[in-house]
């Protein structure tokens, strides 16, 4: 205890007389300290307790209910799921049955929900709309009001800060109903803690809309007593669903729950990988604040040198070097947690607003996770420590206290302990992925690092061969690194890993982006637009089509706009019978397994994957529009083809016939098109039934540029005519030169809403893309790790460098050498271990991307497959880092070579 004593007072020392050192340590500690204490406040406070839960849920109420079954229901304790074989009620209890069915002394009021539409300052627009009598405190915690009073009558409302907004009102203002129909006077700003979004806030009474529409949110029911378990699942048996304070305080044991409504155990897949990750996080540390360590102790190798000629064992020199380790991990262990913690609380109105849309519980700081953290602190300060710890022990005294290097050679057990987990590694790695575990792929990858990190040092020596034929400062920057491979070797692999985990996620993320967007569908050419409005039946009114052009060219940026049509049954047909044409594909062509996918046999499967007509691009599992009767000319705008493909098209159009996507339906020249007339079968149609349908041979044409195959049908008048069906006007088709802003569409929308009949419109504007910056800030994160790396291992043989350095100034060397010396060592640790990295990056990727495309290869529909590719924003941010770092050793090195005075002896 002594010793340890006495190396934690050197500790001390050394930290404050070496302060840059120590504040690299400490700020690399304490960094993962601060991001972990961060989330673990934030968590706590966001993790809301069960009284607060309740509070969000139902108020100041003992309970909130919802009678939706005619018969008994089973549900969980805390309300959030339920099952019943009875049939839903077909019409809303009344505030009379409900009391009728609970204890006397019972009240309830109402909460009701739906959407409405309303004139918002850009157009028009849909939003949430709760009907709640917020006046009664049943509602205090469930609802807030920031400013104003409470509506009172059915002319009032009141609006979250979200809603007013779009909607372009205050406090005192007033909100109009889409049609202009109606008014409100807006009487309060308020807020729903559990949930920060656009909601209009009407008394249950005043909730605008078919009441039948509107979703009955539930009762609030203040009970004479505290509604437990047992009377719960009394209710349960008269179809109601109770979420209950009592219940969700004071909870029943599991036993209690039917099986199949028990919440789910603990993802141990998804510690499993959280475990993994923090081991990576660990090991990054470590290696990174392991050169920092071993700056400081070939620093004071001369004082080591000294305890030991004096007495001192390698046990005591491995403690003095541990209590850096101990200090400075304790030291950013506190920064860290401060620093998250203040944070945290400093940012909590932010996550409120545009991460988690909710109102955390209240302050708090998670104590027991912040001592696990600090803990962990600690340890890795330690960790970071231990090898030059045990390096520094077995340094010869004699070389320590002359001043020579000692042996600078790797030891082979390092180096055959390197590749066997390397070898292993892969091994794991190759077996995770075909067995499609993830969490075995990841701890493959671990292992195949460590030893690629093993393998470093051994690695750095080889390519220091290299010198020898290079100038000057390159040769002594990699004689330098090889020297000193204590701290080289540490800084390479954490760039290295650095790298490499930015690159693997870059592909990977890349290539899930890649296959959502391949999956994506579009309707239309991107940019272009269809207005459309409801199948309209005899005697309603149709809105004029060339209007409707008009409009579009007015608000939309428009190069052209052409009316489309649908086909429908002809004029004295019954109202409630459907008309249509749709095409028939050959039964030859058809895929055999089609009806039956999902269930089949592994051999039925693998037969499926092998027969042409089942390939998942065949179009059988493609919808559009449907079904368009238009001219010629709105091919284009509904279509995207071009050249002759389009003159083709445009041919068969005005020749009588259909143009379609898919040319499975096209033989020879023909599509053969089902007639559904008033005189189809009624109700479900079975497969005879679709035999004896009439059909109708035209020409056809399959497009082959532009939009994917799909199975809608793009159809002439005259093969209309030839069906004895009618067309009836559907809308308008717009091609646009851009893509349509969301205020141009909401304009649109404004406009339309104006007419007699509801139209819509859809804008297409591809598969949804998320501005998501993930890979930009791995690659950033990884930069800083490369230029922190260069910077602690170009600081380490610019201090262990000089002798030499004055050796060089006596021997005439210029001052430009110094520069350019710290130029190449810092190239060659940022070049390597990016090299490195972007290698095992993308073999790691590759490994992921083909457990992917394994798991679901032998499998029937087949899954579009991940595409491996090249994240090269990210790559590009690497490469250009250990240039910069280049650059930043170059001009921050002072030129002037030192001279130093010889020491007495």
């Amino acid at each position: 205890m002594t010793s340890w004593l006495t190396a934690l007072r050197i500790a001390r020392r050394e930290a404050r007389r070496a302060k840059g050192r120590s504040a690299l340590v400490i700020a690399m500690i304490a960094l993962p300290v601060l991001a972990l204490s961060f989330a673990a406040a934030s968590y706590d406070m966001f993790r809301l307790r069960p009284a607060e839960q309740a509070a969000r849920e139902m108020g100041t109420a003992d309970a909130r209910l919802l009678w939706e079954f005619d018969g008994p229901i089973a549900q969980n304790p805390r309300g959030e799921g339920w099952s019943s074989s009875s049939d839903p009620v077909t019409s809303p209890r009344t505030e009379r049955e409900l009391l009728a069915a609970l204890p006397p002394g019972s009240r309830v009021i109402p909460s009701r929900q739906g959407f409405a539409e309303f004139r918002t300052a850009a157009g028009i627009g849909s939003m949430l709309t709760r009907g709640l009598d917020i006046r009664d405190p049943l509602t205090t915690g469930l609802v807030t009001v920031l400013d104003g009073r409470a509506p009172a009558s059915d002319g009032e409302v009141a609006l979250t800060k979200e809603a007013a907004e779009r909607l372009g009102t205050s406090l005192g203002g007033t909100i109009q109903d889409a049609g202009r129909s109606r008014s409100w006077t807006v009487t309060a700003i308020v807020e729903f803690p559990g949930a920060l979004r656009e909601a209009v806030v009407f008394l249950p009474t005043a909730l605008p809309g078919d009441p039948a529409s509107t979703t009955a949110a539930g009762w609030l029911w203040d009970a004479p007593a505290p509604v437990t378990w047992d009377q719960v699942r009394q209710l349960n048996q008269r179809g109601m669903v109770v979420f209950s304070r009592d219940v969700l305080l004071n909870p029943p044991p599991l036993e209690a729950t039917p099986e199949m409504l028990r919440s789910t155990s603990v993802d141990a897949g998804a510690i499993g990988i959280g475990g993994l990750v923090a081991g990576l996080a660990i090991l990054e540390i470590v290696l990174l604040a392991g050169p920092a360590f071993a700056v400081g102790a070939r620093r004071r190798r001369r004082d080591l040198g000294l305890i030991a000629a004096n007495g001192g064992t390698p046990a005591h020199l491995r403690r003095i070097v541990l209590a850096d380790g101990l200090v400075l991990g304790a030291l950013g262990a506190a920064a860290g947690l401060v620093i998250g913690v203040v944070t945290a609380f400093a940012t909590r109105p932010l996550l409120e607003e545009y991460l988690t849309n909710q109102r955390a519980g209240g302050y708090r700081a998670f104590p027991l996770a912040l001592a696990g953290i600090a803990l962990l602190a600690v340890g890795t300060g330690l960790l970071a420590a231990l090898v030059p710890a045990f390096t520094a022990a077995r340094n010869d005294v004699v070389a320590a206290l002359t001043g020579r290097r000692g042996s600078v050679r790797s030891r082979k057990r390092w180096l055959v302990a390197g590749l066997a987990l390397a070898a292993i590694g892969a091994a794991v790695t190759m077996y995770g992925s075909r067995q499609t575990d993830i969490n075995v792929l990841l701890a493959g990858l671990i292992i195949g690092e460590l030893g690629l990190v093993l393998c470093t040092p051994a690695l750095v020596g080889l390519i220091a061969r290299l010198g020898r034929v290079l100038p000057l400062a390159p040769r002594i920057a990699l004689r330098d690194t090889a020297r000193n491979r204590a701290a080289s070797a540490p800084a390479i692999a954490a760039v290295m890993a650095a790298v490499a985990g930015s690159v693997a996620l870059g592909v990977v993320l890349g290539a899930e982006q890649e296959r959502n967007d391949s999956s994506y569908e579009p309707g239309l050419p991107e940019g272009h637009a269809l207005i459309y409005y409801e199948h309209q039946t005899a005697g309603d009114p149709v809105p004029d089509p060339e209007e409707l052009v008009a409009i579009a060219r007015e608000t939309l940026p428009t190069v052209t706009a052409l009316p489309v049509g649908q086909v429908t049954c002809p004029p004295g047909s019954p109202a409630d019978v459907y008309c249509g044409l749709s095409p028939r594909l050959p039964e030859s062509r058809e895929c055999p397994w089609f009806d039956d996918a999902g269930s089949l046999s592994r051999e039925d499967q693998r037969r499926a994957r092998e027969d042409p007509r089942c390939e998942p691009d065949n179009g059988w599992s493609r919808v559009a529009y449907g079904n368009l009767v238009v001219t010629p000319d709105a091919l284009p705008a509904l279509t995207g083809a071009t050249g002759d493909d389009l003159a083709r098209a445009r041919e068969v159009l005005l020749a009588g016939g259909v143009v379609i996507g898919d040319p499975r339906y096209v033989v020879d020249g023909k599509v053969t098109l089902r007639i559904d007339d008033a005189n189809q079968p009624e109700g479900m149609v079975t497969e005879e039934d679709e035999r004896r349908m009439p059909t109708l041979v035209v020409p056809g044409y399959a497009v082959a540029s532009g939009l994917p195959a799909y199975s809608g049908v793009i159809i002439s008048s005259a093969t209309v005519a030839a069906a004895k069906l009618a067309v009836q006007p559907s809308g308008v088709v717009v091609a646009t030169d851009r893509m349509p802003t969301t205020a141009e569409e909401d304009r649109l929308t404004g406009r339309l809403r104006e007419l007699e009949v509801r139209a819509w419109i859809t804008v297409e504007r591809g598969p949804e893309t998320h501005s998501d910056p993930t890979l930009l800030i791995l690659a950033a994160a990884a930069g800083l790790i490369t230029l922190g790396a260069a910077g602690i291992a170009t600081g380490l043989a610019a201090a262990d460098g000089h002798a030499d350095l004055a050796t060089l100034a006596a021997v005439g060397a210029s001052p430009g050498v110094r520069r350019r010396l710290s130029l190449s060592q810092s190239g060659v640790i940022a070049g390597l271990g990016t090299v490195l990295g972007v290698a095992a990056g993308l073999g790691v990727s590759a490994a992921v991307l083909y457990a992917y495309n394994q798991a679901g290869a032998e499998r029937w529909p087949v899954e579009v497959p991940y595409p491996i590719g090249v994240p090269w924003s990210s790559l590009a941010v690497v490469a250009v880092v250990p240039l910069v770092a280049m650059l930043g050793a170059g001009l921050l090195t002072r030129s002037r070579l030192p001279i130093e005075a010889r020491r007495a002896t």
